[in-house]
This record gives C-alpha cells, structure tokens and sequence, in this order.
C-alpha cells in the first residue's frame, strides 16, 4: 500500500534563496502561504488532494548561527494535522542562511544542526509519521549556483564541487535524522530530463550528458564517491520533478509543448528508466504548466501515470506545482499563471476552473476501483464534490 493519503499532492513554492540581484527571496512569504496555510489546506482537501510539499525555509528558521524558530513552521504542522493533510517537508529547498554555501567550511555542521533541531522539534508537536526531502534538487541547485551563477556562491565551472558537497550534507543529515526520527521516510528528489542528440552529436557524450541527473541519488546510494559513505538503505522513497522544459535538443533548445514535432520522450518511459535505475518506490515530486495549458498538461501526465502503473511500477503519486501562482525569482512584480489558484492582488486564492475539473477527471481516473490501473488499490479515497469551487 502506499504511504501517500491521496494519489495527486500539491506543492507549496518555498524558494529562500538570494537571487541573481543579490537579495533574498521567500516565496512562502510572497504567496502569503505561511499566513493563509489553513485555508489552503481547506482548498486542497475540497480537490481531494491529502498529501502537500512544504519548505520550512532555513534561511528564515535559523535564526542565528546554530539557533532555531520553527513558530511559524509550527503553526502548519499543527494545522496540517488538525485538517488530514499529510505533508513532506524540504529542509533545504534552494536557500542556505546568510554567510554560508556548500563548499564553506561550515555548511554540514549548519546543517546537520538544522536536521536535528527540526526532527526533535517535529516529534515535540506532532505525532504523525516524519517525511522529510534533506535537500531539494541537488542536481539543479549545483548547476543553478555552481555553473551558472544563479544564487550563492554565483560560481561558473564548479558545479559538480557543488554537487559533491550537497551530497555530503545530505548524507550527514540523513544520518541525523535516522538517530532523532528512527521511523522517518527520506525522499530524495531530483529533475527528470532527458536530453536529444543531433545526428552531428557524439552517443557517448549524449549518453554521459544524461546521465548526470542520477549522480546525487547514485551519490547518496554509494554508487559513486563511496568516500562520502553512501548506501542503498538511504534510497527510499524517490521523487523526480518534471516539466515542459524538461527535454531539450543538445545545442538547440527546449522541445516544444505540445508535441509538433514528435520528438519528445514519453513521460512514462522517462520514469520506467528512473525505477529500473533504482528499484524504489518512486513519484513525481513537482510537475505543472501555466496558462491555458495547465488542464491539458494535467490529463497528459495523468495518461502517463497511468501507463506507468500499468506496469505494476510503484509510481506513488503525482505532485501539481506550484499550487498558487508564484512571481519569479528574479523579478517578484512578473506572475506566470501557474498552479492550481491563480492569485489576485490582495495574494486572495482565485480557482482555476479548468485545472480544478482536469484533476477530479484524473482523481477518478486513478482512484476508482474499477479502473484498469493496475496500481489502483492504492487510492480509493472518495474525493469531496467540486461542485461549489466551480461555479
């Protein structure tokens, strides 16, 4: 049986990181999620969606070198638990605190500090099952800071140094969570991609090129830089993100949605590849559109899922994010009309009717016990009627 409450999740953006102009950004705090947090909980649970990503954004909860407030973070848990909702929780989405990056001296003791203080502090205030991402994307976050200047320590070339040290600190908290929290569930999440070769284009590169979105989670299973103390027991449960943007032509650019030119890979086989990379359980940990395409994107991948469960693949769910409209990193004034709730300008929740009717087609789709899903025993929730929001 899956451990997951509800099949589709929804993700909540906690983005706490220094953008490219330098300054902090908080997308809790932009989106008034952390003010509004029981009313989207309400709004998720009318959907029939019981299962959330959260960030508890460690540049805001460490409040000072080794000390920690989680008041606010508190306040979600108590109210996630008082609503049904069961929730996953980001240690480390993109942002670090003031002063330190993952090559600092200093950064695995931060944050293994940090692992320690929030388990000890989850199990004060709550007594539901721990489910925790250590660091969010490791291979993103590398390439994001560490190739392409795109947040601390705004470095080029030196990505997989990066990457190294992320997994390092991901290791050491692991480790510090399995001493405070015995029975807590790791994910680990990372992109899904896959990139397409040019006839000009060497296989091999292509080949290498690829394969670089599994080197965190072969990392932390002790496949590669065995120094680092990895194993198979820390794999599992297993979350991959994808988008739109998710495949590319090497040297050209993005594929384009939808499909005009018939080059795209299947979503299912992407994921098909990732569990036989692994043989754990696995989920898509963020997948989403914006605009007009989101219904659409939402049945597409629903029909993907559904293959992919065909195959008696413990695919475990599917997460639409963000679930409220978020402004852009660099240029919080620029909305994209992303998510479920479109937001207006007070930050209240505006349904998006179209998104809303596509999830309880794909609910019932996956849920119902006469579906041909093979995996359907897993999710025969009776989601509550939409009736209400979508008039």
């Amino acid at each position: 049986m899956s451990p997951f409450r509800s099949f589709f999740m929804g993700g909540y953006e906690c983005a706490d990181h220094i953008n490219r102009s330098g300054d902090r950004v908080n997308l809790l705090k932009e989106t008034e999620h952390d003010l509004r947090a029981g009313e989207d909980y309400d709004g998720l649970a009318n959907l029939g969606i019981k299962v959330v990503r959260e960030g508890i954004c460690w540049s805001a909860v460490e409040t000072a070198p080794f000390v920690f407030d989680f008041s606010e973070v508190g306040n979600r848990i108590r109210l996630a638990d008082e609503k049904g909702i069961q929730v996953i929780w980001d240690l480390c989405h993109f942002g670090y605190p003031d002063g330190i990056y993952p090559t600092h001296p200093h950064f695995c003791r931060r944050f293994t500090a940090l692992c320690q203080a929030f388990g000890e502090f989850y199990h004060s205030v709550s007594s539901e099952p721990l489910f925790v991402v250590p660091i969010n994307e490791i291979s993103f976050l590398s390439w994001h800071s560490g190739d392409v200047r795109g947040t601390v320590p705004f470095a080029v070339n030196c990505g997989f140094d990066i990457k190294y040290h992320l997994c390092k600190a991901a290791l050491e908290g692991i480790r510090v969570l399995k001493v405070v929290s015995p029975d807590c569930r790791i994910i680990l999440v990372e992109p899904l991609i896959c990139i397409h070769g040019r006839p000009e284009d060497d296989p091999d590169h292509l080949s290498n090129l690829n394969g670089h979105q599994f080197q965190a989670m072969d990392i932390i299973a002790g496949r590669m830089c065995p120094e680092l103390g990895g194993s198979e027991e820390y794999l599992d449960i297993l979350g991959f993100n994808y988008y739109w943007s998710s495949q590319w032509e090497h040297g050209t650019g993005t594929l384009p949605w939808p499909e005009t030119e018939l080059k795209r890979a299947r979503v299912a086989d992407l994921l098909r590849m990732a569990y036989l990379r692994y043989k754990k359980p696995i989920f898509l940990s963020e997948t989403g559109h914006f605009g007009e395409g989101r219904a659409e994107w939402i049945d597409e991948i629903t029909a993907e899922c559904v293959a992919v469960l065909n195959d008696n693949i413990p695919l475990l769910g599917a997460c639409i994010y963000p679930v409220t409209d978020r402004p852009d990193w660099d240029d919080l004034s620029s909305y994209s009309n992303c998510g479920i709730y479109d937001l207006d300008l007070y930050k209240n929740r505006v349904l998006c009717p179209d998104t809303a009717a596509a999830l309880f087609r794909c609910n019932a789709l996956i849920a119902t016990p006469e579906s041909t899903v093979s995996g359907a025993a897993y999710f025969q929730a009776e989601p509550e009627t939409a009736a209400p929001l979508l008039t």
